[in-house]
């Protein structure tokens, strides 16, 4: 179940990290500033302070960037040691903590103009929508449903399907806060005691639901 490796989009080996670095925070900038189809290479060129040439020789084509920025956002917040199994310390604590991240990822106010932008239409076709949803949630719900296989492996967890028990653990994290910041609600804005009180209670729920029978 852990995620398939990311492929190189550009031709060759990156010349240069700084160079490439520039790029996808250009791309990123501008796509959420006029979408998919009004972002240009030409312009990500000009706002990475680099030629269109080097923007190709890094990235096949626009969709290939798009991908490229949506995971590396993912990895920022969400690296993969975050779905190692921590053996000295207890389940809870790392699910909460893949709680807080996943929260604070979904809630950025990058993720959260993107999905608009997605969902009204404006962000391109439905293939591109599909590029994210691979490259964003999908990756993340594998590397999850992975590090679950491992902790059913060790007995800490009982779960007959995996897939869905990522699937369910990433929406209760999102719940009510997330879907009145996506509305754009007046009362969209939570403090930090009411975020750990619902991914606290959330990750009790989850653990209650798949938690192994106890030994009579």
């Amino acid at each position: 179940m852990n995620p398939i490796p990311a492929k190189a989009c550009g031709p060759g080996r990156p010349k240069d990290l700084e160079k490439r670095a520039a790029i996808l925070e250009a791309a990123k900038d501008l796509f959420l500033e006029h979408g998919f189809d009004g972002t240009s290479m030409d312009a990500i060129a000009t706002r990475a302070g680099v030629s269109k040439l080097t923007v190709y020789s890094h990235f096949t084509d626009k969709e290939c960037l798009f991908t490229e920025a949506v995971r590396e956002k993912c990895a920022e917040q969400m690296p993969t040691a975050l779905f190692d199994v921590d053996v000295s310390g207890s389940l809870r604590d790392q699910l909460i903590a893949i709680a807080h991240a996943f929260f604070s990822l979904v809630t950025s106010d990058a993720s959260i103009s993107l999905h608009r932008l997605l969902t009204t239409g404006a962000g391109g076709s439905t293939k591109l929508a599909q590029k994210f949803w691979e490259a964003g949630p999908q990756a993340l719900q594998c590397a999850f449903a992975g590090f679950l296989e491992r902790e059913v492996a060790a007995g800490q967890l009982q779960i007959a399907d995996v897939r869905r028990a990522a699937e369910q653990f990433f929406c209760l994290i999102k719940g009510d806060l997330h879907a009145r910041q996506l509305c754009g609600c007046a009362n969209a804005s939570f403090d930090k005691a009411e975020v750990d009180a619902h991914l606290a209670a959330t990750v009790d729920m989850f653990m209650s639901a798949y938690a192994p029978p106890r030994q009579a």
